[in-house]
């Protein structure tokens, strides 16, 4: 398959989405699962990775919604920028996400406290709209980045009311959550 031709390279980017997409999911899985061998002893950094993602994910709320603001104002070249911080500050979050589940112990949300099933809608929510989101997000960054804006902008519709919702979802199902670390 030659990716000169543009339908070719289109649809080269796709699975190479899908896959990234499929491969974090999986991991994501396997390392919930405690599969893997994880540390004896813990590194006395590991239960500040839960606030880091949360100030990450604040962070993208914000860069967020002032991307949007951009766009409205045409100015795409700040749009772009604020999209790459956010972009290139999820990945940094997605990092710092795995090895935590990797080596922390997993942390329960209390069955029996009263908004318990708040928690659970929201973090299943959470949960389900990350794993949509990145496929979305991957192409709609290669669509921007390759000026097909008309493309960019069908994606957009959905990718961006999704990875606000996660963004935002990050922090509160942190925020509920951090009481009960073992060690805060």
């Amino acid at each position: 398959m030659s990716t000169t031709n543009p339908e070719n390279r289109d649809k080269l980017v796709f699975r190479i989405a899908m896959g990234i997409s499929v491969v974090i999911f999986i991991a994501v899985i396997i390392l919930n699962r405690k599969v893997l061998p994880a540390p004896e002893v813990l590194p006395s950094w590991t239960y500040f990775l839960p606030k880091l993602n949360a100030m990450i994910n604040g962070t993208c709320t914000l860069l967020l919604l002032v991307s949007l603001y951009f766009i409205k104002q045409k100015n795409i070249a700040a749009h772009k920028t604020v999209n790459l911080t956010a972009f290139g500050l999820s990945s940094l979050f997605l990092i710092s996400y795995v090895v935590f589940h990797w080596i922390a112990p997993q942390t329960h949300y209390p069955e029996n406290a009263p908004n318990a099933n708040l928690y659970y809608v929201i973090l299943i929510s959470h949960i389900i709209l990350a794993a949509v989101v990145l496929p979305l997000v991957l192409i709609s960054f290669y669509r921007g980045l390759q000026m097909q804006v008309e493309l960019h902008k069908k994606i957009v519709r959905f990718a961006y009311p999704i990875w606000l919702y996660v963004t935002v979802t990050g922090v509160i199902v942190y925020m509920m959550i951090s009481p009960y670390y073992p060690i805060q």
